[in-house]
């Protein structure tokens, strides 16, 4: 079976495995974890920041950043097809006490003169805008990468608001190696980022948020009351930091498995690809006009010829290349779909 669902269905190789029986562990509760707190420290370095917190997933990281950086009854602005807005259960309205105020994108991309519509007036009617939130990668454009001097602009427009700014960096490691950002120059144009270690990583567990001490320190308080204060956990963080340490630049193989992904589909007649132009290890087809099967149906078939895609939105089926595929399998999956697509 061909899995190509997500980058998160990756399984630890040897040397992981092997880093995770060496780790030197101690009560992270305690902030007592060596390999915890030299994973917190080379992440925040990485990014330009002083802190970082381990959590156990991308959503824990998200909603730390939005309950540490809001107050309740305020208004976090998202793009439409944000993991926040879509994925994340309604956490906000029922962590933080906020509304989400969606604004339609351009491939992800948010404009100023949208943000600056959105912004709530000073009046006591009205929640108070005081968050915008970004995502790079962008996962339901289909990996889209966010224009570095489109983010700069966006996220001082936010600031001359007086908004603070968040980060869903669960794939900011394949955003930097496709546009050639620095994870330092990301880094500073946000008050927070999570990332994930979990997805094109290939670690099995695991995420971060960084940011200012300050922050930082509300966000472990926050940790404990949303239940992910962890002890011993040097044994998952030493698969996250030998991820982060020997993962990262390998990443643009993943790229290169979805550009021949897409490729070989390119030419039925009848099919849409997002994002526009493929940068990193995600391919969204859309196949509304050209089956008209529903897409369970065909993710069905697909599975019964050994490739597992997932749904996203209505009539779009997504392929994520990563670690544990190798390129000749993305080319007989995706010879597979053509010829299922073509019957």
């Amino acid at each position: 079976m061909i899995d190509l669902r997500s980058d998160t269905v990756t399984r630890p190789s040897p040397a992981m495995l092997e880093a995770i029986c060496e780790a030197e562990v101690g009560d992270d509760v305690f902030g007592e974890d060596p390999t915890v707190n030299t994973l917190q420290e080379e992440v925040a370095r990485l990014f330009g920041k002083e802190a970082g917190l381990f959590v156990p997933s991308g959503v824990m990281g998200n909603q730390l950043a939005i309950k540490t950086l809001t107050d309740p009854g305020d208004e976090v602005i998202v793009e439409a097809e944000s993991h926040i807005f879509h994925y994340e259960a309604a956490a906000p309205s029922m962590l933080s006490n906020v509304q989400l105020h969606t604004l339609e994108s351009d491939n992800g991309v948010l404009s100023p003169e949208k943000l600056d519509k959105a912004i709530r007036p000073d009046d006591y009617h009205m929640p108070r805008s005081s968050l915008l939130c970004l995502e790079n990668t962008h996962n339901r454009h289909g990996g889209a990468v966010y224009p570095f001097e489109h983010m700069k602009d966006i996220c001082q427009n936010a600031r001359n608001h007086g908004l603070r700014v968040h980060l869903d960096g669960a794939r900011i490691w394949n955003a930097s190696v496709a546009s050639g950002v620095s994870f330092a120059e990301y880094g500073s144009l946000f008050d927070t980022i999570s990332v994930c270690f979990s997805k094109g990583l290939g670690a099995p567990i695991g995420s971060m948020v960084v940011g200012d001490r300050g922050v930082i320190t509300r966000a472990r308080r926050y940790r404990k009351i949303f239940g992910g204060g962890m002890r011993q956990i040097g044994l998952i963080a030493a698969a996250a930091l030998f991820a982060v340490r020997n993962n990262i630049e390998r990443m643009s193989e993943d790229h290169k498995k979805a550009r021949v992904f897409r490729e070989i589909l390119m030419d039925i007649e009848g099919l849409d690809f997002l994002p526009r132009t493929l940068a990193t290890n995600m391919c969204i087809v859309d196949i509304s006009n050209r089956t008209s099967d529903s897409v369970s149906k065909l993710l069905d078939i697909l599975k019964n010829n050994g490739v597992l895609l997932t749904p996203i939105g209505i009539g779009k089926i997504r392929a994520v290349t990563h670690l544990d595929v190798t390129l000749e399998e993305v080319q007989s999956a995706a010879e597979i779909v053509r010829n299922v697509l073509k019957q």
